[in-house]
């Protein structure tokens, strides 16, 4: 899509792609994980912000095109499996591309995520957790519920637009082990900023272990709405809408209509 059609937020002005690079690469903070794990933290004994802060030296020595000697392998493993996955897509996302990637030996991603489902499962983790960060950045004291709803829907899908391959694999259920602590943690974070969008529009409290009808009917609205407009989003799908709509309609402005008919 054109640059015109871009959605924005103020955390994305400042590239939730880089985000997420420097959380796989060097911090889970905004503005910027393998065999079974406990209480959220990775084989390592880290959390996925842990690991995440753990492998900007390991990163930068693979960008420079040098094989990887010592130090965290196992961050500069999930550093190069997003590298690899944003040049090659999913399919081209395996356990030999990984060491490649890192220059290890072909041992090495299985001796830390026992197969290529752990290693996804942990990436996506990370996925999860910088997605969070996003949503949590938008602005909440002194604006009015919906406007709040407005940005964190533009925050939702200015993360898929800048991170196409880790927002699809975060939503591959058929890729990820959901048994992991890790994924699970990050994966309910992500899903407590979404409910916060209902809870404040209602003006109340939301328990995410008992929820009322009418707000789980309001988390699957949005949810649904917010979510089917990123993935047309991604895969070009809204462009004939865009062409028909009045000359100067945006993909954000389309959405911020969307959002007002909620």
């Amino acid at each position: 899509m054109t640059s015109g059609h871009k959605i924005r937020t103020k955390a994305a002005r400042s590239g939730s792609g880089r985000m997420v690079e420097r959380a796989v690469a060097g911090s889970a903070k905004p503005r910027r994980m393998g065999s079974s794990t406990k209480d959220g933290a990775t084989a390592a004994g880290k959390t996925p912000s842990e690991t995440a802060m753990s492998v900007d030296k390991a990163s930068a020595k693979a960008d420079r095109g040098h094989p990887y000697h010592h130090g965290d392998l196992h961050g500069a493993l999930l550093a190069a499996a997003k590298r690899v996955a944003d040049r090659d897509g999913l399919n081209g996302l395996t356990l030999r591309a990984v060491a490649r990637e890192a220059g290890v030996s072909h041992a090495a991603p299985a001796h830390h995520f026992g197969d290529i489902t752990g290693l996804l499962s942990e990436l996506a983790a990370i996925g999860f957790e910088a997605f969070s960060a996003q949503m949590g950045a938008v602005p909440c004291d002194g604006e009015p519920p919906g406007e709040v709803a407005q940005q964190k829907a533009r925050a939702y899908v200015a993360f898929a637009r800048d991170n196409p391959c880790l927002f699809q694999l975060m939503f591959r259920a058929e890729r990820l082990d959901q048994t992991r602590p890790a994924l699970q943690a990050a994966s309910q974070k992500a899903f407590a900023r979404l409910a916060m969008i209902v809870g404040e529009r209602r003006g109340e409290d939301i328990d995410l272990d008992h929820l009322t009808l009418a707000q789980a009917a309001g988390i699957a609205r949005i949810w649904s709405l917010v979510h089917g407009f990123a993935m047309l989003y991604l895969d070009g799908r809204l462009q004939h809408v865009l062409d028909v709509a009045p000359p100067g309609t945006t993909a954000e402005m389309l959405l911020a209509a969307m959002m007002r008919l909620d």
